[in-house]
């Protein structure tokens, strides 16, 4: 079996122990695992699980839906795991800035922090409820969701942690959740939202391939603030591979 054409793919593995393991595949060659493992054959690993060839009874790349991990140049989407709720808590959660134009902040607590984890998880379940984490180099550095799914259409959001501010990250993690709510998903009509001097937000929506479809004026209040809300929407193909500017 040529385990190399399975790299980054998404795969159901059997063992030939039994086991079965689902997820993206990261292919490594004979000479790689001799140098680090000190195994002489390929193999792969899904979720953490290193199966090399001579354990694998099949092999076979599945089709994915709802929140199914993405990969990017630079980051991995996946799901929610308990274990991210303190870092959302102290990135997110206790940052004004995180929050100024949504006033939206289900991380303000370290209980709530766990509880909206833990929320997200369970709703991954449903048909039309998408929550991401974003993660670059093992960092978690930001986070996108895509939800109220009606009439064919659905709304998606995302936020990045201030220390990851302009590089890109937003941009590349949208195009990536946009390409897959159109062409996996098949939903015709992806929409965001975001207050007009939100301009990092504006800009990584422009950059994605949204259009502005409406402003609202004083659509928006915040606390005592009122601001325009800019309505996007998209509905063509855009490219997944943007680096990080």
């Amino acid at each position: 079996m040529k385990l190399s054409q399975y790299d980054e793919k998404h795969v159901r593995v059997k063992s030939i122990y039994g086991d079965t393991f689902t997820g993206v595949a990261d292919y490594y060659s004979s000479d790689y695992c001799r140098d680090e493992f000190g195994t002489d054959e390929d193999a792969v690993i899904i979720n953490a699980f290193r199966i090399h060839e001579s354990q694998i009874a099949s092999i076979e790349e599945i089709e994915v839906h709802g929140t199914a991990e993405l990969r990017t140049r630079w980051l991995k989407l996946r799901r929610y795991l308990p274990g991210d709720a303190p870092d959302l808590y102290r990135y997110f959660g206790t940052d004004p800035e995180m929050y100024r134009y949504s006033g939206w902040n289900p991380y303000a607590t370290p209980e709530m922090a766990e509880e909206a984890v833990r929320r997200f998880t369970d709703s991954c379940q449903e048909k039309h409820f998408y929550s991401w984490v974003m993660v670059f180099e093992d960092i978690l550095v930001g986070t996108i969701g895509a939800y109220d799914y009606h009439d064919d259409s659905i709304e998606v959001g995302l936020s990045v942690a201030r220390d990851w501010w302009g590089r890109g990250f937003a941009t590349e993690a949208l195009k990536a959740v946009l390409a897959y709510l159109t062409e996996n998903e098949g939903i015709s009509r992806v929409t965001a939202w975001c207050a007009a001097e939100n301009v990092g937000s504006r800009k990584a929506m422009e950059k994605a391939g949204m259009r502005l479809a409406e402003t609202m004026e004083g659509g928006l209040a915040v606390g005592d603030e009122v601001y325009d809300q800019l309505i996007f929407e998209y509905k063509d193909k855009c490219p997944l591979e943007t680096p990080p500017i």
